[in-house]
């Protein structure tokens, strides 16, 4: 006689499948996928603002937003893909809010968040510099631009990957961590020539 199979856990059930049944109204599956990817959302989020509390709101959100939406996913297996975009574009929204928070006095620029902050405790005060001066450039671009450079260089993303998360043509994301990345090459030389690092 033959043995039941056992229930498969919730790590082994494929995304589309929770998805689908997330849109069937089971909550537990929302939990699981909500379990399932908090942390690396977190993590991508973290290092495009630089503010672990400005990520967590940023990732609530996109999940809140994932799930109203859950039944418009089309493709339910790539709800990590979507996800991911969701928490981008939500992104874009706080950068260009801090910007005119800023423009307006509301925000100074040290409360930005940046890659210094995120930096690891052991790192040296040359590292911790360096990172500071890629801060200062990186809140001087468009938030487009920051997002797409920040994720091909900082998080290491292809360039298609790249454009899939920031929602654009591979040519506009191209472009833009071009763009990113000249500012970027302008100041680190200035700096680099500088005794000091002074200007």
């Amino acid at each position: 006689m033959r043995q039941p199979q056992p229930e498969p856990t919730s790590a082994e059930i494929p995304d589309g499948d929770l998805v689908r049944r997330a849109c069937a109204g089971d909550r537990g599956a929302e939990d699981d996928l909500y379990r399932r990817h908090a942390s690396a959302i977190h993590r991508l989020v973290n290092r495009l603002l630089g503010s672990p509390q400005d990520a967590e709101d940023v990732m609530h959100d996109a999940f809140v937003q994932a799930f109203e939406k859950l039944d418009k996913l089309r493709e339910p297996e790539a709800f990590r893909g979507w996800l991911r975009q969701i928490a981008v574009i939500r992104v874009r929204r706080v950068i260009r809010r801090r910007r005119l928070q800023r423009a307006l006095g509301l925000l100074p620029a040290r409360e930005d968040g940046g890659l210094e902050r995120l930096a690891a405790r052991t790192a040296s005060p040359q590292v911790r510099a360096e990172l500071a001066v890629v801060d200062r450039v990186l809140r001087q671009l468009s938030a487009d631009e920051r997002i797409a450079w920040t994720l091909r260089v900082v998080e290491g993303y292809k360039l298609e990957e790249v454009a899939e998360l920031a929602g654009c043509s591979l040519a506009t994301a191209k472009r833009r961590i071009a763009a990113a990345q000249r500012r970027m090459d302008a100041v680190v030389e200035i700096t680099e020539e500088t005794p000091g690092g002074g200007r």
